[in-house]
């Protein structure tokens, strides 16, 4: 109950640190004197006009910005997939079925290495791959069976890393394409100023609104991207070190076990 109230503490301070400055924004009008201090024009108390929305957002912005828009839609899709995909690969019933486990417990139980040796090549999967690195190596001794064990751990740790490495390019790269959108709306600005467009102040906050939008598009694609990631790793960095530790676990009797090596050969073949 008290990390919820935490949690939601720290939620409703986010979320009024945004507000506030736009609400800030809002309230502050600007006045335009000429040089004898007489008000020219006052827009404090006008309604500010609506645009296109969100379409005139993404397709206002010019070809050069049309094509960054979709590149980080783009993006946000990518990020979305590999987030599902690495979702459901990092799951225990995924990784360490509990079948898997259970059989080759009795199978190690019974002393029959052979029968484990079948059952973990029938259940493929991240588990079986340790399991059978240790029973490969079973004739050289138990030091060699927990350096098997653990070089196979850290081979399918970096399976897994491969797989979640997509989810930190696709939040990298959604600050990148932002500030490339937030520079290139600001460069047609300065050009619309360079060319005697200073004189239409509402033209020119609407160009540098939609480039500061892309920024903020970026934002949101990466800052999911970039928890999904560390929420996933950390995950499959836990359920790697509960794999070597079932492992050892289940190969605790390898200690006194002999294997005939033909039935181990026939077991590998």
């Amino acid at each position: 109950m008290h990390k919820i109230r935490k949690s939601f503490m720290a939620a409703a301070v986010l979320v009024g640190s945004c507000i506030a400055p736009v609400a800030a924004l809002n309230s502050f009008g600007q006045e335009i004197t000429d040089a004898e201090g007489n008000v020219v024009s006052d827009n404090a108390a006008k309604p500010q006009s609506k645009g296109g929305g969100f379409y005139e957002i993404v397709f206002g912005s010019g070809l050069v910005g049309t094509i960054l828009w979709f590149t980080l839609f783009g993006d946000g899709a990518l990020a979305i997939y590999f987030s599902i995909d690495s979702a459901i690969l990092i799951k225990p019933e995924r990784l360490m079925p509990k079948k898997l486990i259970d059989n080759v417990q009795a199978a190690m139980a019974e002393g029959d290495v052979v029968k484990a040796m079948q059952t973990c090549e029938q259940n493929p999967s991240a588990m079986s791959s340790i399991v059978m690195a240790a029973f490969q190596h079973i004739e050289e001794g138990f030091e060699a069976i927990q350096e098997a064990v653990t070089a196979a751990s850290d081979l399918e740790q970096e399976k897994i890393q491969q797989r979640l490495n997509w989810i930190s390019v696709c939040g990298n790269l959604g600050p990148s394409l932002g500030l490339l959108g937030t520079v290139q709306g600001m460069i047609l600005t300065f050009q619309a100023l360079a060319s005697g467009g200073a004189g239409d102040a509402s033209a020119l906050a609407n160009s540098i609104g939609q480039a500061l939008w892309t920024t903020a598009g970026g934002l949101i694609v990466s800052i999911p991207s970039i928890t999904v990631f560390y929420s996933l790793r950390n995950k499959a960095n836990r359920l790697i070190l509960r794999m070597t530790a079932v492992t050892m676990e289940l190969l605790n009797g390898l200690r006194n076990v002999s294997v005939d090596d033909g039935a181990a050969e026939e077991a590998q073949a």
